[in-house]
């Protein structure tokens, strides 16, 4: 029986898994590197254990120091999360050998598992559908396009779609260095990439005595650099042929490798309806939350009866009930290649509506940080159908407070709400397709309000009565005055509004019309049109919050006036977001010829790497990168002198 659980992870999965701890009684140990000491995860286990240093690397990927760390504290179990160790057998070995209990599938199908080439060849003995290879050095021109992966690890790491076959000995080369960065393992293989290929999966659950749950579909077709971003189950527009083979399929691949816990079998739909395998992950998916929503099952609590040599309750899972659809919410900007942000999270607020769940390993007052994935929560909405539960999750999603960091909130919000998606046709290629248009700042009058609301909290801010006691408002001057105005700009899409209003002996009036009902620091009040309309603002430092009833709005609030010498000279390549260099363009030192559009150098920060692409072509006159080097946001890279401009003296 396990009394203790060290849980070799961080953030929302370790929350997670120690919310069904507390339910079933075991006690909790966290581990946490120095980035994490005031982490969520680590105020909520009963004990924590610290492992030096931040980079994952040092802390988190280290299989021997974790082991230590749950001695040490006196865990009897070991659950891995997701990502990390989670699918290294070699952890999974040591977790045994120490004595401790291991909450995952045996060594053996991890390690059989571990490559995807050899689960291929596994699937194809045990029947299991497969796309055919392609040797990246016979490839054609008739093979294109192609899918370049890892073989092992996942998370869209060391994947590259190759459309030209000039490209193909570069994207081997950036694929191959991108993998063997994250897992250690630099083999990449070539497969067919499939156009508007759907991409589905199983759940399965196995007991030590032979039981196989299948635990139908889930699809997790929108994908932003191979990477999750809205799942859904069941997998919608299936007919009951196709989920049948796909259920089969996926516990022959847990007989096949003698699985044992929680796993997911993952298959790629082509367009005409025919399924291939894909790879099997062993360990719990991020998005098992919909799976547990329509089964009613709590599949952390299955992982640990299994682990303690428990059957599965039934030869049968439950019978599935409604629709659920979870969004994954990061800390990135979609808007300009996923940029993954950093800061203090002010707010972060979710409806409390029935039908919904959040899953999150953060708080109102965390710092987002550079060293890990950006996502800060999961929001999944259950209901009896699919329409029901898209809406539920796109309106609690639009009422959502989040003050900070730049989020994909409103890419997310947009995506639930469109055609496309409300048709039940997802696809791989939905953002290749829609994303400028799911990120172009919205029309109408909606900033703007905002933005007038923002500078009437402003100036109630400043009218309030200094002095102790509770808060007051001093009286609106009772004489007619020039117009007041205050400039903000919007973020992130930049653009800038202006509020100008005058102060009448009834309070406020908008140059621009609007009726101001009421205005407060946290409130306003507008109506315009017939239409009444309420604001509410928080101020964190020079930034302002405007959450409405239909949107969300942050600003900068600006000078009145611009400094003329506030500029960064043309042609500086500067860091987007705090992060490492990872390498640079072969043979780019100072005085290289670029062309524009030319990756020069790599970036990697919060799990993603990022290209710093040539502005113009031109010659290389600075250079300031070099492998290992750790940048801050705006640390100047290089710079290009465009070929058109003269030469400085």
């Amino acid at each position: 029986m396990i009394s203790t659980l060290l849980v070799a992870n961080r953030g929302e999965i370790a929350c997670r898994i120690f919310r069904t701890c507390r339910e079933l009684g075991i006690a909790t140990v966290a581990v946490y590197s120095d980035a994490d000491a005031d982490a969520l995860h680590v105020r909520e286990a009963d004990t924590a254990v610290r492992l030096p240093g931040a980079a994952p690397s040092d802390t988190y990927l280290r299989a021997g120091l974790v082991v230590r760390a749950a001695l040490a504290a006196g865990a009897d179990a070991v659950h891995p999360g997701y990502g990390f160790l989670s699918e290294n057998a070699g952890f999974a070995r040591a977790v045994q050998d120490a004595g401790l209990v291991w909450v995952g599938p045996p060594v053996k199908a991890i390690e059989l598992m571990a490559s995807k080439t050899r689960a291929k060849e596994l699937m194809a003995a045990a029947g299991v559908p497969l796309l055919a290879p392609v040797d990246p050095a016979k490839a054609t021109a008739d093979d294109l396009p192609l899918l370049l992966k890892a073989a092992a690890g996942g998370g869209g790491r060391g994947m590259r779609i190759v459309r030209e076959l000039a490209e193909l000995p570069a994207e081997l080369t950036a694929a191959s260095a991108e993998a063997a960065s994250a897992f250690g393992d630099g083999e990449v293989f070539a497969e067919p990439y499939v156009e508007r290929g759907r991409h589905v999966e199983v759940q399965v659950m196995a007991d030590g005595h032979g039981g196989v749950w299948a635990l139908g579909t889930r699809d997790c077709s929108l994908q932003r650099r191979h990477q999750k971003v809205i799942e859904e189950a069941p997998a919608p527009g299936l007919d009951d042929a196709l989920r049948t083979r796909l259920h089969d399929a996926a516990v022959a691949a847990a007989h096949a490798v003698g699985y044992r816990g929680a796993g997911t079998v993952e298959f790629l739909l082509a367009a005409d309806g025919r399924p291939y395998f894909l790879e099997m992950n062993t360990r719990l998916q991020v998005e098992h939350p919909v799976t547990e929503a329509v089964f009613g099952l709590d599949l952390v609590a299955l992982q640990l009866r299994i682990a303690e040599g428990e059957p599965l309750p039934a030869t049968a899972p439950p019978a599935p009930n409604g629709h659920a659809v979870e969004a994954r919410l990061y800390a990135e900007d979609p808007a300009r290649d996923w940029q993954p942000q950093t800061g203090a999270l002010h707010t972060l607020h979710v409806p409390g509506e029935p039908g919904l769940r959040l899953d999150t390993g953060y708080t109102d007052g965390d710092t987002i940080g550079v060293h890990y994935d950006p996502m800060l929560a999961k929001v999944i909405a259950h209901a009896p159908t699919r329409t029901e539960a898209v809406r539920l999750l796109a309106r609690a999603l639009e009422r959502t407070r989040i003050h900070g960091p730049v989020t994909n909130r409103d890419l997310l919000v947009r995506s639930l709400r469109h055609p496309d998606f409300l048709a039940a046709r997802p696809d791989t290629g939905f953002y290749d397709r829609h994303l400028d248009a799911l990120t172009t700042a919205p029309d109408g009058a909606g900033p703007r309000l905002a933005a007038l609301a923002a500078a009437l909290a402003d100036a109630a801010a400043r009218q309030q009565a200094p002095g102790p006691g509770p808060a007051r408002f001093g009286a609106w001057r009772n004489i007619s005055s020039q117009p007041r105005t205050k400039r903000y700009r919007a973020e992130p899409d930049g653009t800038e509004h202006e509020a100008a209003y005058r102060t009448t002996r009834t309070g406020p009036a908008p140059e621009t019309g609007e009726r101001v009902i009421a205005a407060r620091p946290d409130r306003v009040t507008l109506e315009t049109g017939g239409i009444t309309r309420h604001f509410d603002i928080a101020v964190h430092g020079d930034k302002a919050y405007v959450d409405t009833a239909t949107g969300s709005y942050t600003f900068t609030a600006l000078p009145r006036f611009t400094d003329p010498t506030d500029r960064t000279e043309p042609g500086s390549l500067l860091a987007p977001m705090p992060g490492t260099v990872v390498r640079l363009a072969d043979g780019l030192t100072e005085g290289s010829v670029v062309e524009a559009g030319q990756p020069l150098i790599w970036l990697e920060a919060m799990k993603m790497e990022h290209r710093i692409l040539a502005p113009a072509t031109g010659t290389l006159t600075a250079l300031h990168a070099a492998p290992g080097l750790q940048v801050e946001v705006g640390a100047l890279l290089a710079v290009v002198q465009d070929a058109q401009e003269e030469p400085k003296q």
